[in-house]
């Protein structure tokens, strides 16, 4: 499914998800990724999807979400793995222009290091680059990127991106217990983040089902820490540590809403169960897309979650 949601963003209001990309194909394999480990590590860019074929998918889910009474604040590349590893998407975005909706792309930063990725990106309203860690064993540890990358490289793309991008340019930085939370890692990253003139800079925990089951938030105290060490280095910064909420648009097939929705955005149980009220269904569908195996049913952190299964 090309085109999903709207789903309820943090960051970008109500988000009308673009999954350019395959399951589960990445440069990175991040811990704490929410789809899992990566099955198809890549770094080469090829085509996916026919440009059109994109247009099509979102320009009709578009018209379904507001004949449906809901609203679209952003188009966003945000697939089941690193959206700029589509070769198409500068062609994408050029045609998603006529649809009059801010585009926006969510990124690993892996492939920034490359001319063509910056210049495709920089068709985009509002980018969003991961900065995890500034040094490259911690780098390794946390991203797990594929072998041919290096973290010089990408630091010095995000670094070109940020002084040419005329939109809104943030960055993510998403903290592991013991991991990269501590005083040093975050002082490096604040440090290097201070040299990017940024719109906001974001720190994330993980707040849904990761790919490694050790893996747990920092504790109030060290986040804490870590947004004031990164406030003295840069003036936005925003806590990314609180539940989205439960507003996931409805548009007209439960079964498919539901499996579009928990590809690359895992649904809390509350959230399914207020989407089915608005949708008027029970909880029936989502038995049967358990039992058909299409979706799962996982704890973490006291909650249960639902996640679409890949195949």
């Amino acid at each position: 499914m090309i085109a999903f949601g709207p789903v309820p963003s943090r960051r970008l209001g109500r988000s009308l998800g673009i999954n350019n990309i395959p399951p589960k194909m990445c440069s990175y394999s991040c811990v704490y990724c929410q789809l899992g480990r990566t099955t198809n590590m890549q770094v080469e860019r090829r085509a996916f999807y026919e440009p059109e074929q994109v247009l099509s998918a979102v320009a009709a889910k578009v018209e379904r979400t507001l004949q449906s009474g809901e609203s679209v604040d952003y188009l966003t590349f945000v697939p089941d793995g690193e959206p700029t590893l589509d070769a198409n998407l500068g062609a994408e975005i050029a045609l998603l222009r006529d649809l009059r909706i801010p585009i926006a792309v969510i990124s690993n930063s892996s492939l920034i290091w490359r001319q063509d990725v910056r210049e495709e990106l920089a068709q985009a309203d509002w980018v969003s680059l991961k900065v995890d860690a500034a040094r490259e064993e911690l780098w390794r540890q946390v991203d797990r990127p594929q072998g041919t990358l290096r973290l010089e490289s990408i630091l010095q793309g995000v670094l070109e991106f940020g002084r040419s991008f005329g939109g809104e340019l943030v960055t993510e930085t998403m903290l592991v217990e013991e991991l990269n939370d501590g005083v040093a890692s975050v002082t490096e990253i604040a440090g290097f983040l201070a040299r990017l003139k940024l719109t906001r800079a974001y720190v994330s925990i993980p707040i849904r089902p990761p790919a490694e089951s050790w893996v747990r938030p920092p504790s109030e105290d060290a986040v804490s820490r870590a947004c004031q060490l990164i406030s003295q280095r840069v003036d936005q910064v925003e806590y990314l540590i609180g539940y989205e909420g439960n507003a996931f648009a409805f548009t007209g097939d439960v079964a498919q809403d539901l499996l579009g929705i928990t590809a690359v955005h895992p649904m809390r149980q509350d959230a399914v169960d207020a989407f089915l009220k608005r949708a008027g269904a029970d909880w029936t569908t989502v038995h049967n897309l358990i039992v058909q195996r299409r979706l799962v049913e996982t704890r973490y952190d006291g909650q249960t979650f639902y996640v679409r299964r890949f195949r």
